[in-house]
């Protein structure tokens, strides 16, 4: 597997032989905690995809995904994110069912639907 960093707020996971590599348009682009947060849904969504790809016989080799995202306004946090699945072989038929089956990621789900976050400083 690979993430492109494509920009400051948006990234590109895309199906790769050997392990998960990061990839930065610039020496100095570090992956930031907003580009892991988009990794994480990226790539669950990928999974997904690819699960139910395997059951009805389709391929994922040209399957990439695409996060972009916006901040809100206030404190700096994430406002928005736009996920962009790409995959040229699909039939046009099937687009609507990998609409459903992109939104069965579970962090697509945690995010829908904000968890409790506690925060504990331990000694």
């Amino acid at each position: 597997m690979k993430i492109t960093l494509l920009a400051d707020d948006a990234l590109r996971l895309e199906p790769m032989q050997g392990p998960m590599t990061i990839e930065a348009p610039t020496p100095d682009r570090q992956y930031s905690p907003f580009d892991m947060l988009a990794s994480g849904l990226a790539y669950c969504t990928w999974s997904v995809l690819a699960s139910w790809a395997s059951n009805a016989g389709l391929g994922t080799d040209d399957l990439t995904i695409e996060v972009r995202w916006t901040f809100a306004e206030g404190p700096h946090r994430v406002g928005a994110l736009d996920l962009r699945v790409q995959w040229p072989s699909l039939p046009a038929a099937r687009d609507s069912a990998a609409q459903r089956v992109a939104a069965l990621c579970a962090v697509h789900a945690t995010l829908t639907h904000s968890p409790a976050i506690t925060t504990a400083v331990v000694r």
